[in-house]
């Protein structure tokens, strides 16, 4: 929380600079030269130091609070890119699709967590249906949020494959011979 008189910034603002980071770390990457290779090595110096300041932070935290910091956001971003969140990447997985499977299910559908293999975060996806009409989003709309939300979730993973959920199935019709039917008096 805010002390009185410490200004923070908004979610929004936080999304402004990071996008104008990027633009300005891509510009120095494409510039060659002695300067370039200064600054880029003093951005990660600096980042280096943030990093361990911030393992000191969680060093010092109880359960509790390294919780609540790894659930913000850009903090947990943050401990990924330094590899020090508190969490296993299958479990930051695995609650990134479940808090998509209620809008999922909405839509007619559903996402499952599968586990990881290998680097890979697998998913049983079922595609929404049935008069859903074309707002809702198709079976690889609804995968590539899952793929979205996953690697923001564990940029660790290198993919994540979708496996389908069968749909639920009707029983198929009996078969009776015509023959039963028609010789049912008999014998």
């Amino acid at each position: 929380m805010a002390e009185a008189g410490i200004a923070r910034l908004a979610d929004p603002d936080v999304e402004a600079r990071l996008a104008r980071l990027d633009d300005l770390l891509e510009g120095l990457q494409s510039t060659p030269g002695p300067t370039t290779r200064s600054a880029t090595e003093a951005v990660v110096l600096l980042t280096e130091i943030y990093g361990e300041a911030l393992a000191r932070i969680l060093d010092r935290a109880d359960g509790q609070l390294a919780g609540r910091l790894a659930d913000d956001e850009l903090l947990g971003h943050l401990l990924v890119l330094h590899n020090i969140h508190p969490e296993p990447p299958e479990r930051r997985a695995a609650r990134a699709v479940e808090r998509l499977r209620p809008a999922v299910r909405e839509r007619g559908g559903d996402v499952e967590w599968a586990g990881v293999e290998g680097q890979v975060g697998r998913v049983r996806l079922k595609a929404g249906g049935g008069g859903c009409g074309s707002g809702c989003g198709g079976t690889t709309e609804v995968s590539d949020a899952v793929q979205e939300a996953v690697l923001a979730a564990a940029p660790e993973l290198t993919a994540v494959e979708s496996l389908a959920i069968p749909s639920d199935r009707q029983a198929a019709p009996a078969f009776v011979p015509l023959a039963t039917l028609t010789h049912r008096g008999a014998r």
